[in-house]
């Protein structure tokens, strides 16, 4: 997933997209921000991060799995989730038809 990312934020970041790591951990050595930030800087990650250490942005948008990822529009609204691996051709023409209408 976040070789993907990468391209995303490569890709269309100028164009409008706004990328945002969300780590919400399983173990209780997840929870470290030391260990968080070293692995965003290990895999190269250039767009932010933030560390759901209790949970309240994965129960906010109702996750359940990892990595689970959400395409909201600049209004706020959520437009398009999926859950696991893959389906990025159908991620990316979600991105793409949301930075075309401005949304």
């Amino acid at each position: 997933m976040i070789p993907q990312l990468r391209v995303w934020h490569d890709r269309y970041g100028k164009a409008g997209l706004t990328i945002v790591g969300v780590h919400t951990p399983e173990f209780l050595w997840e929870r470290s921000p030391d260990r968080v930030a070293a692995k965003v800087r290990e895999y190269g990650i250039r767009y932010p991060v933030v560390q759901d250490n209790d949970s309240m942005i994965w129960k906010r948008f109702g996750t359940w799995a990892w990595p689970t990822s959400i395409l909201i529009d600049r209004k706020g609204v959520v437009r398009y989730q999926h859950i696991g691996e893959g389906e990025y051709a159908e991620t990316e023409a979600m991105i793409e038809r949301l930075l075309g209408e401005g949304g």
